[in-house]
């Protein structure tokens, strides 16, 4: 995943918390109303799965999902337990799409 991420982004990895890798950046306003700042993209290698976060969610990538293979979702997470067991094409497709849709959501970051 470093690796992949690492050439579609064109982003230096940079770790968010103990367990979280990831690229880029933007700022958004959080619950408390204050700006806070937070990854566009990156993973986590845990145990039952890996985690993938594409920031922006999955709303215009139904059709790429739908050939990832099988994974779960929540609002902006991608749950794969084996990239051996996913479509990494598309994977990395959704990956860059969900890239250029957070620079267009936030482009002066």
């Amino acid at each position: 995943m470093l690796q992949i991420m690492s050439r579609l982004t064109g982003a230096a990895p940079r770790m968010w918390g103990a367990s979280i890798v990831g690229f880029g950046s933007y700022t958004y306003v959080n619950a408390t109303q204050k700006p806070a700042q937070w990854m566009r993209t990156g993973f986590s290698p845990r145990k039952a799965s890996m985690s993938i976060y594409i920031m922006c969610g999955f709303d215009r990538f139904e059709g790429i999902l739908a050939r990832l293979g099988k994974v779960k979702t929540s609002v902006s997470c991608l749950y794969v337990t084996s990239l051996d067991k996913i479509d990494r094409g598309a994977l990395e497709e959704l990956i860059a799409a969900g890239w250029d849709r957070m620079s267009t959501l936030y482009p002066d970051d």
